[in-house]
């Protein structure tokens, strides 16, 4: 099972320019047919766009609401995404799932304090395996901040997971930590299962006409 995660930066390029590329970013990581894709940094918009562009079965958490309408938060965001992010769009993280991998339980849970803002961890429970997708608060100079919600989502990993199930948690955990297996912030965490060597995508992978499609490298795990 190949299980990927990306951070996809709203959309942006890096450096950032004055175009979107939602949708050539999904179509890329879904591609080659994970078993598993992790994503993060998802405007609401494109919720409703994802099964389209990966052929994939998605399921989400929002993070932050918009304040306006997704279809005028799409519209801003094309006109000027460095100026248009979050918090008009909102946030939110999925997790999409090839065929014929099935569904059999999904949740959500708030992993950030209360009058923080807003960040989230969602699992889902699939045959023999639960795979949770987080995105933990960016604040580098106090890590003990996203190492308290990492512990949160672990948990929910952990409680959804019955006896002798794998146990998988992907994404942007803001977090260098000599024991996690990226050499970034992005990480893909396994327990009881045999599983290979975290891999990053080269930048010559995400490039895209000329340009390099999120600030972050998609990174990917196989297991089983």
């Amino acid at each position: 099972m190949l299980v990927r995660s990306w951070n996809l930066f709203h959309g942006r390029a890096y450096p950032p320019g004055r175009r979107v590329h939602l949708q050539e970013m999904v179509e890329l990581a879904s591609r080659d047919a994970p078993d598993v894709l992790c994503l993060q940094e998802l405007p609401l918009w494109a919720l409703s766009r994802l099964e389209g562009w990966s052929g994939m079965t998605a399921v989400w958490a929002v993070a932050k609401r918009g304040f306006v309408p997704r279809r005028l938060g799409r519209a801003l965001q094309r006109q000027d995404p460095r100026r248009f992010r979050s918090g008009v769009t909102g946030q939110a993280n999925a997790i999409l799932l090839s065929s014929p991998h099935v569904v059999l339980e999904h949740r959500v849970v708030r992993i950030s304090d209360p009058g923080r803002e807003r960040r989230v961890c969602h699992a889902v429970r699939l045959d023999g395996v639960v795979v949770g997708n987080v995105h933990a608060s960016n604040e580098f100079r106090r890590p003990e901040v996203p190492r308290t919600e990492l512990k949160r989502a672990h948990a929910l990993v952990e409680a959804m997971a019955s006896a002798g199930e794998a146990r998988v948690l992907a994404g942007d955990f803001n977090l260098y930590e000599p024991g996690l297996p990226g050499p970034n912030i992005d990480h893909i965490v396994v327990a009881g299962i045999a599983h290979g060597t975290l891999e990053v995508w080269p930048v010559e992978r995400r490039g895209h006409n000329g340009t390099v499609l999120s600030d972050h490298a998609p990174v990917e795990v196989t297991i089983g």
